[in-house]
């Protein structure tokens, strides 16, 4: 039987994580009092929204920046990598990892690079960071995701569609806060999810982003990786899911043989919305905030398209010190001031004039 482990030669793992989100709230009950006259429900309780002076690339500078803190005094010019995966750059032709990489300090000499596979992108880019330091080619690569994502007024992804980001800076496994186990990709083309060139909005498959879709690939990148790897559901504290609302990851943790518990930590749609290329690293942020040495921890990402990325993490001693180094995801979360359909029209200008 084929192995299908990736794993580097060399061991990898996170020096240093960092999330940020938005202040702005909407609730989905406001949604649905605009457009529906509070008829249809809410597939979750409220999402972030960025402010008018916030886009992709602040929001990856400021979860960056927390990376970084964590990671304590590194230098700087050992980042060769800096990546940012999102569906919501805000240039159609100028790189937003560029823009990144000058903030925080990093380069010249470094490779920048943005990455796009829907929701999963910020795992694409973890995913050839680790490649990066695995290879022996850089010491340190950044892997960022971050979206302000977009919805369609009206259509049910405004009511999920939120703003936030999470940032990586995988290393040494020697000087990492968690290493990284062993990954795992699976992907198809199931067009579920997509939006052409010149359309400002995404169209989506309706209930086909269910079943074909979203629990097909996380369930065979998860299967197949604990398969890989000699685990159970039973060897993880913590598993992180894709969250385009709260009912799918809650699903597919049942159907893989998790608990409720396993998932709770890193489970935030609920408060911030689909965070999109950011939504599962994001979570993964979350769980970090308070996990302890020798816990592990499964993530598994998905973008529409298809497909999904899947890490077994194994948390170390270092985790302790660092945690506090950088704002925590739930402070953040907490940090809300919550705002009405006409304020999100306008922060997010779906009002167009002319």
């Amino acid at each position: 039987m084929t192995n299908r482990l990736l794993k580097p030669r060399q061991e990898v793992g996170i020096v240093g994580y960092g999330a940020y989100v938005p202040r702005f709230r909407l609730l989905a009950a406001e949604v649905d009092r605009v457009w529906t006259d509070g008829q249809a429900g809410t597939p979750i309780r409220e999402k972030a929204v960025a402010g008018i002076d916030e886009d992709t690339v602040t929001i990856s500078i400021e979860a960056a920046r927390n990376a970084l803190a964590r990671a304590g005094a590194i230098d700087l010019a050992e980042i060769r990598a800096v990546w940012v995966g999102s569906e919501s750059h805000p240039y159609a032709v100028k790189p937003t990892s560029t823009i990144v990489m000058e903030a925080i300090g990093a380069g010249p000499y470094a490779q920048a690079g943005d990455w796009e596979f829907a929701c999963k992108a910020g795992t694409e880019a973890f995913q050839a960071a680790i490649g990066f330091v695995g290879s022996g080619m850089a010491r340190y690569a950044l892997a960022v995701g971050s979206d302000t994502a977009q919805g369609r007024p009206g259509d049910a992804l405004e009511y999920t569609a939120g703003s936030g980001g999470a940032a990586y800076l995988l290393g040494p496994a020697d000087e990492a806060l968690a290493v990284i186990e062993g990954s795992l990709s699976f992907a198809t083309d199931t067009p579920d999810f997509w939006r052409r060139a010149y359309q400002h909005y995404p169209s989506h498959g309706g209930r086909f982003t269910g079943e074909p879709a979203y629990f097909r690939h996380i369930t065979a990148a998860a299967t197949e990786l604990m398969a890989a790897m000699g685990t159970t559901p039973a060897d993880y504290a913590y598993a992180v899911f894709h969250q385009p609302n709260v009912k799918f990851p809650q699903t597919v943790a049942r159907q893989l043989g998790f608990k409720p518990e396993q998932i709770e930590t890193g489970l935030l749609a609920d408060v911030i919305g689909n965070t999109y290329a950011a939504a599962s690293l994001i979570g993964l942020t979350a769980v970090l905030d308070q996990a302890r040495p020798g816990e592990r921890i499964l993530l598994v990402s998905f973008g529409s398209g298809a497909g999904s990325d899947a890490f077994s993490l194994r948390v170390t001693s270092a985790i302790v010190e660092r945690q506090g180094r950088a704002p925590r995801t739930r402070d953040y979360i907490a940090r809300r001031t919550e705002i009405d359909y006409a304020l999100y029209t306008r922060y997010r200008r779906k009002l167009l004039v002319e």
